[in-house]
């Protein structure tokens, strides 16, 4: 049914002025992203006009922002994977009570999550968006937990009951007469036959929920639920220091933990203007990759688990306790590393460290040929991932999966290459790509990536410049004032960190660029008419990590 409701367009003014910072850089931090402000009316024009004239085909990040009396609204981030050029722009509503926002879903596919999140956290509904459920929250939450004036505690005793979940949701459209109108839509129809995967299931690798409708044994729809481990970081992280938002990267994705702390701390750095030691650049650089081949193994061994390969498994457990015992002899944990600091590493390298590394790499070389000669060739295997679970690099690029399965599809996206930091602009490696897209495309290329990881590892292993460890910091770190971004290529893809500063020595708000959220957004398409025996095999080579998604 349709109905016209008087629900008058948002009033809008531009955002004040941001306040200076108390100690501003001689020169502009180079992540320092100054986005151009547009009003909501404005805003839709714009988004055409870059994403058809200016070939912003990747929408990076879309970030959910409380200015408070300058309104709710949200920071968009666009790139051209031809050209590589990146815009910045804003948009915000006054209205509290009725925020409206216009959608851009039709022309980035993965926008309908991500506005999804910012509708959760925020309130803000986005006008043409055909989903406006919360995505993260249960559906009974009150209020919208982001937000500055939220009252979250009070508004939300403990439940003991089991989350509602809607089928019908509705599509607001915006009337040239400032009118909105209403349409509802189901997710399922009632006579669809939907079996549930998860939460609790071994291949979802955390908590997470598919919903499946299925025809006979072939895959019509999934609806993904998440946030059953949602803890808020990004919000927790509002009342923390910088050093103490450190803490909480690690637990984002237990497989990436040294890239995503990496990748704070250099937003960090680069906004303070505090250059760190070559030392300290060469030995991130090598944690990266030792952290990125315990992710791939622990990939391989996890999908050799899901499709009944036992031994493939165990073998890869095997040989990824060498690197957790490197990594524990010098950080002093094995998952949860805390090394990373701003402005170095919390300790050198142990005495040990290039001693063991050097072992490792001709030890592994060896052994991923086992793995191929054991999982890789096997007749069953390769029937169960070849041609299955394609994405196209259209596709890859409209959902943003970046990482190993945008790259299995074409996709030239590895940050490393695009925009060397760290040591990345002193070694030679190759980035991993194949065009198939399917599942076999994607195992391969991570496959192959631990090969490249052991490159970089061996060019620098010997080659560690002397130098400080830790540059001296002032007790108290504030940020100037400013928007900044900074992403690293994590083990999953793009990791990025968002932190607007208002030159406090907490962040104002911190947002992360989850590599999984996206990947989850892709399942749907990725699935559509496969075999529901499928579901695991896509799934496991599309390789997300639920604690990353969930944040």
């Amino acid at each position: 049914m349709m109905e016209s409701e008087n629900i008058k367009a948002t009033a809008t003014k531009a955002a004040a002025p941001r306040p200076a910072a108390s100690a501003t850089p001689a020169a502009p931090a180079e992540n320092e992203l100054k986005p151009a402000f547009f009003a909501p009316e404005d805003l839709r024009a714009e988004m055409e006009r870059l994403r058809k004239e200016e070939g912003m085909d990747f929408l990076v990040n879309l970030t959910g922002v409380d200015w408070q009396e300058d309104g709710l609204g949200v920071v968009y981030q666009l790139e051209s994977t031809v050209t590589h050029k990146q815009v910045c722009l804003k948009t915000a509503t006054t209205d509290r009570e009725n925020p409206l926002l216009p959608s851009v879903s039709d022309l980035w596919d993965v926008a309908n999550i991500y506005e999804r999140e910012v509708f959760d956290f925020y309130g803000i509904r986005f006008t043409g968006h055909p989903d406006m459920r919360r995505v993260f929250m249960r559906e009974d939450w009150v209020g919208y937990p982001f937000r500055k004036d939220d009252e979250t505690e009070k508004n939300n005793p403990l439940r003991m009951t089991n989350e509602p979940l809607a089928d019908v949701t509705e599509t607001l459209t915006l009337n040239a007469d400032g009118t909105v109108t209403r349409s509802e839509n189901r997710i399922f129809e009632k006579d669809e036959y939907v079996v549930n995967i998860g939460p609790q299931h071994p291949s979802t690798h955390g908590v997470l929920h598919f919903r499946v409708s299925l025809e006979g044994e072939r895959i019509r729809k999934i609806d993904p639920i998440l946030g059953y481990i949602h803890r808020a970081v990004e919000k927790i992280s509002e009342d923390m220091t910088y050093p103490q938002t450190l803490a909480l990267t690690d637990r984002l994705d237990y497989l990436g933990a040294m890239q995503n702390r990496h990748a704070l701390c250099m937003t960090i750095e680069k906004a303070m203007g505090v250059e760190v030691s070559d030392r300290v650049k060469v030995i991130r650089t090598i944690m990266d990759e030792l952290q990125r081949i315990d992710s791939h193994i622990l990939f391989f061994s996890c999908l050799c688990q899901d499709l009944g390969a036992t031994t493939a498994f165990l073998y890869g457990f095997r040989d990824r306790e060498k690197i957790l015992d490197i990594f524990e002899e010098t950080c002093g944990g094995r998952l949860i590393l805390n090394y990373n600091t701003i402005g170095g590493v919390m300790a050198d390298i142990h005495p040990n460290f290039q001693k063991r590394v050097k072992e490792f790499i001709p030890y592994m070389r060896k052994n991923i040929q086992e793995y191929h000669d054991i999982f890789t060739g096997n007749v069953i295997f390769q029937n169960r991932s070849k041609g299955v679970g394609v994405l196209t690099k259209e596709q890859c690029i409209s959902f943003g999966c970046t990482g190993g399965t945008g790259r299995a599809a074409g996709w030239h996206n590895d940050v490393r290459k695009l925009r060397p930091y760290a040591a990345y602009d002193r070694v030679r490696f190759n980035e991993v790509t194949r065009t198939e897209g399917d599942s076999f495309a994607r195992y391969m290329v991570r496959m192959d990536e631990i090969l490249e990881s052991l490159d970089i590892i061996e060019q620098l292993i010997d080659n560690i410049p002397e130098g400080n460890f830790q540059e001296k910091m002032k007790p108290i770190i504030k940020v100037p004032a400013g928007t900044y971004y900074t992403s690293v290529e994590g083990s999953r893809g793009e990791f990025g960190v968002l932190l607007e500063s208002k030159g406090d020595k907490t962040p104002y708000r911190l947002h992360y660029r989850s590599t999984g959220l996206p990947l989850v957004a892709a399942m749907d398409t990725a699935c559509r008419n496969s075999m529901i025996a499928d579901l695991i095999t896509i799934g496991g080579t599309v390789d997300y990590v639920v604690p990353d998604i969930d944040r």
